[in-house]
């Protein structure tokens, strides 16, 4: 590909890229980011979806795995993926029931469901994501320390985090 091609794929720029390019950018790429469906739902109602993933834990021998997060911090979105991910599924999917709990941006003071970290003795979230696992008993599973330690999910990779299930597992 001629420099004239990656110049425009780089800045993604509106003019129209030399004629030789084969490559497509798309109209819009924000719109095409903006379709795809969000792992923290802002308008879901986060009380009634812990309530919810804490009944079926207690109900089912599955343990509730609570993330707080949000859409616009990459080690979140980072963490959904792996956590909605057919490698988590197929080996940890019987065992754990993923729920998604969006907090905006509580590092600038613009925090959403931030009281319901209470139920795990957090006052306040420093960092996204969180997460919490909870077992069938009610009792955590991870120590609050690790539960707020994701910050680094995506550096940690899919690999590492899965790791870290089969630990917790035993």
């Amino acid at each position: 590909m001629s420099l004239a091609c990656l110049v425009p794929l780089l800045l993604v720029q509106a003019a129209p890229a030399a004629a030789e390019c084969t490559a497509s950018l798309p109209d819009k790429p924000a719109a095409a980011a903006a379709a795809a469906k969000p792992f923290y739902d802002q308008k879901a109602d986060a009380r009634a979806a812990m309530d919810a993933a804490l009944a079926n834990a207690a109900a089912t021998s599955r343990s509730a795995v609570l993330v707080f997060g949000a859409d616009w911090c990459h080690d979140s979105v980072a963490l959904a993926k792996v956590l909605t991910s057919d490698a988590f599924k197929a080996e940890f999917g019987a065992g754990y029931a993923v729920t998604f709990i969006d907090v905006g941006v509580p590092q600038a003071g613009k925090g959403r469901n931030i009281e319901l970290l209470a139920r795990f003795k957090v006052k306040e979230l420093k960092g996204t994501p969180a997460m919490f696992v909870v077992g069938s008993d009610g009792r955590l599973r991870n120590k609050r320390k690790d539960a707020l330690s994701w910050r680094n999910a995506e550096s940690r990779g899919a690999a590492a985090t899965l790791d870290w299930f089969r630990k917790l597992k035993d």
